[in-house]
């Protein structure tokens, strides 16, 4: 017999339709594949080298585990000098990637039935995450009009006294969309008088394309002792394989954490966190390289995305993703299951061209495509989005 909570997880959508576009790759079927949210660079050179020579002098042993002290060191020097945040190393632990960290995180701070607050759209993996520590995801409405960005009068409907946790997701996947400070500050203060954690995942903060970007445990000191700060080299530095994130928040909780890891996984991969170390101390010039290739991305994909008739979408200011509406599109069909896997599914099946449903997000009536992939894929995965959408709607 399995466990309940095995029954109430959802299988990431975004594993299913890579799992798709594998088999139909393997059967000789050219997929353009804008699914995916791993970039398409390589690990930085000088970051390799880094875990090549940790290799080369033989260090493998085990190690502290939240972390070896030189990256934590270095973490807390990236966070005070590109985000001015003052950690100190005790207050980092490095894991086995973000969600990793994530749920660390939740284990620490969570009993069972704790409500974490969600706003919509949401990552794909945080509400199963969620339930797999015995919380519950309370899935909070935000406004198109606001890029789906939440404020405090959206909260307030909300909140009960089993209200732990705000999950907020800056730069978000899937829109794009990034908060202004007085619009953080907004959010900080409401979360300290309702004594509220913020879980702010700052995964996607190196890709930023048009605002500064401001990392909520800087709005003040006392939003950095109610703030645990969520980030890692995945996107930043193309280690997804890696698996390699980081945490840092006050003492109690990072020491809370550490002692969860300890007994889950001890520490990450020794090579990985050399690489990350690697990374932050070497690398910066590398991520400015991506980071300005995916902004003429952007540009191009939205200025295609503008010749589309009949959809709409969330204009991204970071990350590589658009989220698109399909509102206009889903009033033509009454399918009793969710419309955004139809169109996939259909999308995909005939014209080769994957992209997740918005169902997998919390909205149904939207898709997210990814640009971290190149120019002709995403350009040529458009025009064949374009001419299914005038196929079904003439």
């Amino acid at each position: 017999m399995l466990s309940n909570r095995v029954s109430s997880i959802t299988p990431s959508y975004t594993i299913g339709i890579s799992s798709k576009v594998s088999e139909m790759k393997a059967s000789g079927i050219h997929v353009l594949d804008l699914s995916i949210g791993e970039p398409d660079f390589n690990v930085p050179y000088d970051a390799k080298y880094s875990g090549i020579n940790s290799l080369n002098k033989n260090l493998t042993k085990y190690n502290m585990v939240p972390g070896l002290k030189i990256l934590r060191d270095e973490i807390c020097n990236k966070l005070l000098n590109e985000n001015n945040c003052n950690y100190y190393t005790d207050e980092i632990v490095v894991s086995s990637g973000a969600k990793h960290c994530i749920t660390n995180t939740l284990l620490a701070l969570t009993n069972p039935e704790d409500e974490i607050l969600l706003p919509k759209p949401y990552w794909v993996s945080y509400p199963e995450i969620i339930k797999l520590v015995n919380a519950k995801p309370i899935f909070i409405d935000s406004k198109k009009e606001n890029n789906f960005k939440i404020t405090p009068n959206d909260l307030i409907p909300y909140i009960t006294p089993k209200t732990k946790v705000l999950i907020l997701n800056n730069p978000s996947n899937p829109t794009g969309a990034i908060y202004t400070k007085e619009e953080l500050i907004s959010i900080v203060d409401f979360c300290i008088k309702n004594s509220i954690y913020i879980l702010a995942d700052e995964i996607y903060e190196k890709i930023c394309f048009d605002n500064n970007f401001v990392s909520v445990a800087s709005i003040s000191e006392s939003a950095k002792d109610i703030t645990i700060t969520v980030n890692g080299f995945s996107k930043s530095v193309a280690m997804t394989g890696l698996r390699l994130g980081y945490s840092a928040s006050n003492k109690t909780i990072a020491k809370a954490i550490s002692t969860i890891q300890g007994h889950l996984t001890s520490h990450p991969s020794l090579t990985a966190q050399y690489i990350g170390y690697g990374a932050l101390k070497n690398c910066s010039n590398d991520i400015n390289i991506m980071v300005k290739e995916y902004k003429s991305r952007r540009d191009l994909i939205c200025d295609k995305i503008n010749s589309i008739p009949y959809i709409d979408y969330i204009y991204p200011n970071g990350a590589f993703y658009v989220f698109i509406d399909l509102s206009s599109i889903s009033k033509k069909f009454n399918f009793e299951e969710s419309f955004s896997i139809k169109f996939c599914d259909r999308l995909l099946k005939e014209y080769s061209v994957a992209v997740v449903p918005g169902i997998a997000f919390g909205m149904d009536n939207y898709i997210r495509i990814s640009f971290a992939c190149s120019d002709n894929i995403f350009l040529e995965g458009l025009n064949k989005l374009n001419q299914f959408i005038s196929d079904i709607m003439d």
